[in-house]
């Protein structure tokens, strides 16, 4: 069974609406969907912002049920000039660029695992699945929806992700990520985190952030309407491809 998770029940909705034979299960303030999606037994849950949310969450949803994949789907803010609104980032690695154990360890590594990123799992399919969705890209979202948010020619690029209990909203802040994680593609609140506990129970990991913004002093965006129209049908789309 998979399990795909996301930090706003709107990143997932399209995914609830073709779930088939929903059972549902409450634990932890989390209700977690189980049910058929494209003929793939998939548990859907979404964890709330930040890393001790989404943490928690995977956590439970790895002890409490039978899962042998985690997928984290979700918005982010692009942290370099080639990413515009629209576009997918597939994780390559995935860094905390809010962790600082130093002296006793270098910025950036995480104590005890002594890693600075943990790489991701599945990403040649998974890029594969959503270079097969922007081919079919108007069968999930109405031209009207593209207009609002600007969307023409969407793109996927394989890339490094920075994750921290921060919301990234100025050009300063961009600059000294570009400066501490020269790689990182896009900022977000949780993958990072996702990506550690997988890592410590051995299951395999992969994520999927669709730009929402330029994580910039313009990062205005209605990110609950980006959510629910755009990535939550991009994921839909996405996994639809991936579950073939």
């Amino acid at each position: 069974m998979i399990g795909i998770i996301s930090a706003m029940q709107e990143e997932i909705q399209a995914l609830l609406h073709q779930l088939q034979n929903v059972s549902t299960t409450i634990k932890g303030m989390r209700t977690y969907y189980t049910g058929t999606l494209y003929n793939q037994k998939v548990i859907l849950v979404f964890s709330r912002w930040g890393k001790v949310a989404s943490a928690a969450t995977t956590t439970q949803l790895i002890n409490d049920f039978d899962v042998n994949e985690i997928i984290f789907t979700g918005v982010a803010g692009g942290i370099i000039e080639t990413l515009n609104i629209g576009d997918v980032v597939i994780g390559k690695n995935l860094f905390q660029h809010d962790l600082n154990a130093s002296p006793f360890y270098e910025k950036l590594e995480i104590p005890i695992l002594k890693k600075k990123y943990l790489e991701t799992s599945n990403s040649d399919k998974l890029l594969t699945a959503t270079n097969q969705f922007l081919q079919n890209y108007n069968s999930y979202i109405t031209k009207a929806d593209a207009q609002l948010f600007d969307i023409t020619a969407p793109k996927v690029i394989f890339g490094d992700i920075a994750s921290g209990d921060q919301f990234i909203s100025s050009i300063k802040k961009i600059k000294k990520l570009n400066k501490l994680i020269p790689t990182a593609t896009c900022v977000e609140m949780e993958g990072a985190a996702v990506a550690q506990v997988c890592y410590e129970y051995n299951i395999p990991f992969s994520i999927i952030r669709i730009i929402s913004d330029k994580a910039n002093d313009n990062a205005n965006i209605d990110f609950s309407k980006f959510s629910d129209t755009i990535a939550s049908n991009y994921a839909l789309g996405i996994l639809k491809n991936y579950f073939a």
